[in-house]
């Protein structure tokens, strides 16, 4: 069973909903509060995806993500090393870092998404709502069907909740832009009614460029989303969920469930891939 490990603590608040969620996508799931991957990196040995979830860490102070994202540059891990190189030892071995709405803001801040350079600088901005306030609403979402992380396409339109003031997706230059629709990066788009990328307040709730709702880097290994599925793991936490049922006479799987089983299966597949060569060379 392929297991997480979800941190919690400095003012991170979604991590029980996102254990939820992922144990009922079929993972095992563990509550960590930072302070252990601090003073124990070796965590890192015992899982397959690693998770950092929604809230508001250290109360957005220098912005959102910002102050936990320099912690985790600067603080040294047990043994020596940073902790960065030990996440992105953590990558190279196959394991999958997911980052939800405070926790992609981590992530870019690491400069582990997009990661372009491969050398952990910082390429993409996300800065506050072009609304310039708080938006708090449910957006519909197409995953790309190409890239290094995979075919999320098959999952067709998603809807799931947005809720931050700073998600607006800004490219740090021209070519770092280029880069990442050359390559396929931007896994997840902010869509209108017909699938396509939305350009306008609230489909684009932040005015994100290219309509950007979530980032993978080269090695699909690391994904960020500013949506929460974690909040959509039940066809009832739908706004619309009585009409939907009236509608359709049935109510559809929840659309933050599948996006999740689609995660597992992610980090399931190249373990697999793995462990099958392991025993050819045998």
């Amino acid at each position: 069973m392929i297991r997480a490990i979800i941190f919690a603590g400095f003012g991170i608040n979604c991590e029980r909903e996102t254990a939820a969620g992922l144990r009922m996508a079929g993972a095992s799931a563990d509550i960590v509060h930072l302070n252990r991957l601090f003073s124990d990196s070796s965590l890192l040995d015992q899982a397959d995806i690693v998770v950092f979830p929604g809230g508001f860490s250290f109360g957005d102070r220098l912005g959102g993500g910002q102050a936990l994202a320099n912690r985790l540059r600067h603080r040294r891990a047990a043994g020596g090393g940073s902790l960065i190189s030990r996440l992105t030892r953590f990558i190279d071995a196959g394991g999958l870092v997911l980052g939800i709405c405070n926790g992609f803001q981590v992530l870019v801040k690491l400069g582990l998404l997009p990661n372009l350079c491969g050398g952990h600088t910082q390429e993409v901005a996300l800065a506050a709502n072009a609304s310039r306030r708080y938006e708090n609403r449910w957006c519909r979402l197409a995953p790309t069907s190409g890239g290094p992380a995979g075919d999320f396409g098959a999952l067709g339109l998603l809807e799931l909740p947005v809720r931050h003031g700073e998600g607006r997706v800004v490219f740090g230059s021209d070519a770092t832009r280029t880069s990442v629709v050359d390559q396929s990066l931007n896994w997840l788009t902010y869509a209108n009614a017909n699938g396509a990328p939305a350009t306008r307040f609230p489909e684009n709730p932040n005015g994100a460029d290219l309509a950007c709702a979530g980032l993978t880097d080269p090695t699909g290994r690391v994904l960020g989303l500013m949506p929460h599925p974690e909040a959509f793991t039940s066809p009832y936490l739908h706004y619309a969920w009585s009409r939907r049922q009236r509608d359709a006479g049935a109510l559809p799987e929840a659309d933050g469930l599948r996006l999740l089983r689609h995660i597992v299966r992610l980090t399931a597949k190249p373990l697999e891939v793995n462990s099958r060569a392991a025993k050819e060379a045998m």
